[in-house]
């Protein structure tokens, strides 16, 4: 696979989200709001998981620019515990886009170990692609998986799902969108850490077609 440098990658996403501004903003005309259910009504019991709410404090929901989010402790007394982050945009035409974890979690102090790709059977036999990314702080180790939940689609590429907002944008007039990460610390070691992702994202994806705009 071919791989740019970090300062590489940094100039093509730049390029790419000055262009997706400039665009959206010349093929603007009055887009529709897609109706959606509210992410708080997402189970808080999903199998032997129980989660409950970590609200945002009103500066950090103000800089993501999120129309709707939840964001949760799911914890099980066999397996542990994982966190749950959903941000929905209702439009990303005036600004407020999907902000990448690989931008965000470095500037909140983790650094990152590796990335990579796992493909995920879901309900339905269908298998779904979704962002591996471990991160390190200190002593501490997680794992996190993210992808981003766009008008039908899961998308793992932050340039995939540029493209198709454009392109959703253009024959649609749509870009809503949403963010969907998961973290789990890396107690044991990452296969387990991987195993315990798998089947919550498993549980929790039915949940999310039902309250992510198709």
């Amino acid at each position: 696979m071919l791989k740019f440098p970090s300062s590489v990658r940094l100039w093509i996403t730049a390029g790419l989200l000055v262009a997706t501004f400039i665009l959206l903003h010349s093929v603007s005309h009055g887009e529709a709001i897609v109706p959606h259910r509210p992410l708080r009504e997402l189970p808080y019991s999903l199998g032997n998981w129980t989660g409950r709410e970590q609200p945002l404090e009103a500066q950090i929901v103000q800089a993501v620019g999120v129309s709707d989010y939840t964001n949760r402790i799911y914890t099980s007394q066999n397996v542990g515990l994982t966190q749950l982050y959903v941000g929905y945009y209702a439009s990303q035409r005036t600004g407020d886009t999907i902000h990448s974890p690989k931008n965000c979690l470095p500037g909140s102090g983790w650094d990152p170990v590796r990335s990579g790709y796992t493909k995920i059977s879901i309900p339905g036999g269908r298998q779904i692609v979704v962002n591996e990314y471990v991160i390190q702080q200190d002593l501490d180790k997680e794992l996190v998986f993210y992808w981003y939940q766009d008008r039908g689609r899961v998308i793992a590429s932050e340039y995939s799902a540029k493209f198709w907002m454009v392109a959703d944008a253009i024959s649609r007039n749509r870009t809503d969108g949403a963010l969907v990460r998961l973290v789990t610390p890396v107690n044991d070691d990452e296969v387990d850490a991987r195993a315990r992702l798998v089947s919550f994202t498993q549980i929790l994806f039915p949940h999310l077609e039902s309250a992510i705009p198709n």
